[in-house]
């Protein structure tokens, strides 16, 4: 079926919450293991439908945020999600307290039960109108952004569509589509500020309530963090100073002098070359079919992942108005069809979603037949290793995308990785501060995202602008304020992409494989059991990081960037 056959019927909640309570009995009632699996099966199914109901409803949503009718149906998610999960916690509380629970453990992954234990741990009836709310506010910020209009020499951009301006080599061009860009977030500063105010302080009510200390306690319990704790992320960000900041300054230095400044502006950092950035040849149509011959050349699974996408209509790519900006994949489990959203510009960007995205598209893919919707993804930074990865992995096929630019993009990818981690380290630094200090102001939050550049990211320059010198920057990145704490997962993920990076450039036999696996075991093990089942090493590691810088350097040093 195509994307647009796919049926979406707003589940009735009340018959819901009788359906649930007929397998409460039901499971309650099983005498042994073998006729509770066959159970699970069915509860999974019956679960599965109303995610995928939920899923449509928002891809749906996100792909025209002025579509009355799934306005209506993200507001009803919005405000009945909670119920869901209540539902779905009394079906987890049944079997962490069922009297067969030691033999269902030899049958369902252990990550199952630790996701359950810490699903019940971040929720309970006391806390559900806070998390109405944090939903209703999370749209709202959504909203906010997908319904910028901004008219620029005589056209109309969204945010997305302008962002692609600020790459131009023409400085002015870029100066002020910068500016431009910079201007819709500062002329809605208090929105942006009251939103992220009132999300910060819904957190921390519903962490105290749980009995949270605050809500970087309760975040780490809500992002599934099984492996590692504040204190070792601390330790990492000590690292990533050590190691990566360095060379990212390194990097930046180097990009100031191709590009002949006196110094790089903030309105800079988006050109990497004086000939401009590399964009990739030919139409979304044309990418897309490149990608396709792409993905069959690389293996017989993803030639037949990529042909499920296109034939049925599981990408929805351009940038367009009423879009909600960013990209993402998620599943529908009715169809079991994972979609692919973004918002191409005409940028390399646009490459990076078809690998990035497609990654995580395919593990989901891979790993559909356990069945569990708890563990068809792993958790976010274990997720974002099959998206970082591939991007990497398909380096051999970036001349169809890039010709005589391949080199110079190849350049900018792994510098931009380099230079990536800083930043990631930056926001989940600033999340850390926000919710151990939720009484901060917003002008006291903005001062100290500033501070954490001027220590992460020292190059930005933003002396003619107030509205970034006065810590503005972070308004732009939706997950500090939809997806709170997820960030340093990007930057683990992109340690151990690095690493397939190196592995590739090695030609190590091995690496395929080994991405394979880890995309197959999707939700079955915790992050370091996914390292060590793909034998890449923990970003943890003490001196790991340097390694791998070491690695980047050297690769990035070998090329003459002022030629490119």
């Amino acid at each position: 079926m195509k994307f647009e056959e796919f049926k979406y019927e707003r589940p009735e909640l009340s018959e819901v919450q009788k359906q649930y309570a007929l397998y409460e009995e039901k499971m309650k009632a099983c005498q042994d293991a073998d006729e509770f699996m066959v159970l699970f099966k069915e509860i999974n199914q019956f679960r599965g439908h109303l995610s995928s109901m939920m899923a449509l409803a928002s891809l749906r949503y996100t792909i025209d945020t002025s579509d009355e009718f799934y306005v209506k149906e993200n507001d009803y998610w919005d405000e009945n999600g909670p119920y869901y999960q209540q539902c779905n916690n009394q079906f987890y509380r049944t079997i962490l307290e069922s009297p067969l629970r030691k033999q269902l453990e030899e049958r369902i992954p252990s990550t199952f039960f630790q996701l359950i234990e810490n699903e019940l741990k971040c929720f309970d009836e006391v806390i559900m109108e806070d998390l109405q709310l944090e939903n209703k506010l999370a749209s709202e910020y959504q909203k906010l952004i997908a319904s910028a209009k901004i008219e620029f020499d005589g056209k109309t951009y969204n945010l997305a569509g302008l962002s692609a301006l600020t790459q131009s080599k023409d400085r002015d061009l870029r100066r002020r589509a910068s500016y431009a860009h910079v201007q819709y977030f500062e002329e809605h500063e208090k929105e942006f500020d009251r939103i992220y105010d009132d999300l910060v302080h819904v957190r921390d009510k519903m962490a105290k309530k749980l009995g949270f200390k605050n809500y970087t306690e309760l975040g780490y319990v809500r992002m599934n963090r099984f492996d590692y704790n504040e204190a070792m992320v601390d330790n990492y960000r000590r690292q990533v100073l050590k190691d990566v900041v360095p060379l990212a300054n390194e990097l930046s230095e180097k990009q100031r002098i191709r590009l002949g400044l006196d110094q790089l502006h903030f309105y800079d950092l988006n050109c990497e070359f004086e000939s401009g950035n590399p964009a990739p040849i030919g139409t979304p149509e044309q990418l897309v079919a490149k990608a396709q011959k792409m993905y069959h050349e690389l293996s017989d699974e993803t030639g037949q992942f990529f042909d499920l996408m296109v034939n049925n209509h599981l990408l929805d790519l351009v940038s367009k108005p009423n879009k909600a900006s960013g990209g993402y994949c998620t599943y529908i489990q009715d169809y079991e069809a994972p979609f692919i959203f973004s918002n191409f510009n005409g940028t390399s960007g646009d490459v990076d979603v078809l690998t990035h995205e497609a990654g995580h598209a395919f593990q989901v893919y891979q790993s559909r037949e356990a069945g569990i919707p708890e563990i068809e993804f792993p958790t976010y930074e274990s997720c974002e290793i099959h998206s970082m990865s591939m991007e990497f992995i398909t380096w051999p096929w970036s001349k169809e995308f890039f010709g005589k630019d391949t080199e110079k993009y190849h350049y900018l990818h792994l510098s931009s990785a380099v230079k990536f981690i800083p930043y990631g380290i930056a926001v989940d630094h600033f999340q850390h501060i926000v919710y151990n200090h939720p009484d901060l102001t917003p002008d006291e939050r903005k001062a100290e995202w500033r501070r954490l550049e001027k220590m992460y990211l020292p190059y930005k320059n933003y002396d003619d602008c107030d509205f970034l010198e006065r810590g503005g920057y972070w308004f732009r990145q939706g997950h500090i304020f939809t997806s709170p704490f997820y960030y340093i997962d990007y930057t683990l993920a992109q340690v151990c992409a690095l690493q397939f990076w190196e592995r590739t450039q090695k030609k190590d036999p091995q690496a395929w494989s080994d991405y394979l696996t880890l995309c197959k075991l999707g939700g079955t093990k915790s992050f370091l059991q996914l390292l060590e089942a793909s034998h890449l090493k923990s970003p943890f590691m003490d001196g790991g990081l340097q390694e791998c810088m070491d690695s980047a350097k050297a690769y990035l040093e070998s090329v003459d960037d002022t030629a490119l």
